[in-house]
């Protein structure tokens, strides 16, 4: 093979690489196998599992799909899941052509709007925040991290009713370091607070904009906070706190002004 054959079919790689996205656990991955809309790359199994129905039904639809299988030692399995007390000896590859690092993000943009989550653990809610930040005025939804809800689940999906796959999903090694690298970039960052006193409806945001929403009891982490260039609230009325973090991005998608 040619060096110059074999650095474009590295290159090829390298690009699918990142369109990677690993789940794992008996439950999330089954159900995956049987969802016809998503695309899956590779099967991972433990070499130590025991025989079941479960592990059966996998390897039969991994079949029938034209799925590769892959059959690792356990510690090997548990590098490839990342979550070895929770693998239960399988994880699954799958693409989503619309999962991107920040870098090829910000490639040929002067402009956008991004919502990012810190913390948010309701599948329902990020769901929800997919379909309304996919139908409005916002570029991309920046997942960086743990602690959020699965991207990848059959709640998320029915939650964001067919929408998963048409909004720029941002991923990176930490929130925290993704935030960095946008401001390093230019953006400005933006956490939402029930009690900051600047409104968003007086705010003139940035060409490059960033609305971080936390978690839906303790909301924005402090190191977020005091990462971010403003705290912004939602005016409301009759003593009422706070707003469902869905409910608060799809204001922020609608309601903003796109740059």
């Amino acid at each position: 093979m040619s060096s110059e054959k074999s650095s474009t079919l590295n290159t090829q790689r390298s690009i699918l690489l990142r369109k990677i996205l690993t789940i794992y656990g008996r439950k999330p991955v089954l159900e995956a196998l049987q969802d016809p809309n998503l695309q899956i790359y590779r099967l991972h199994l433990a070499e130590s599992n025991r025989p079941s129905k479960e592990l059966k039904l996998m390897v039969e639809l991994a079949e029938k799909r034209g799925v590769e299988i892959r059959t690792h030692e356990k510690k090997a399995l548990s590098r490839i899941s990342k979550n070895g007390r929770q693998d239960q000896g399988v994880a699954l590859d799958i693409i989503l052509e619309n999962l991107i690092d920040p870098e090829e993000f910000l490639q040929n943009r002067e402009s956008f709007r991004i919502v990012a989550l810190d913390r948010v653990t309701n599948p329902q809610n990020v769901g929800m925040i997919i379909r309304s930040c996919a139908a409005g005025a916002i570029d991309g939804l920046l997942l960086a991290g743990k602690g959020n809800a699965p991207l990848v689940s059959p709640l998320t999906i029915k939650a964001s009713a067919g929408t998963l796959f048409k909004l720029s999903i941002i991923r990176g090694d930490s929130l925290l370091k993704s935030l960095r690298r946008f401001q390093e970039a230019g953006s400005r960052i933006y956490t939402l607070d029930s009690h900051a006193e600047l409104g968003y409806r007086e705010t003139e945001f940035s060409q490059r904009s960033i609305f971080v929403l936390g978690n839906e009891s303790e909301g924005v982490t402090p190191e977020i906070e005091a990462l971010s260039d403003a705290s912004i609230s939602i005016p409301m009325n009759r003593g009422v706190e706070s707003l469902n973090v869905a409910v608060t991005a799809a204001l922020l998608a609608f309601c903003t002004s796109s740059p």
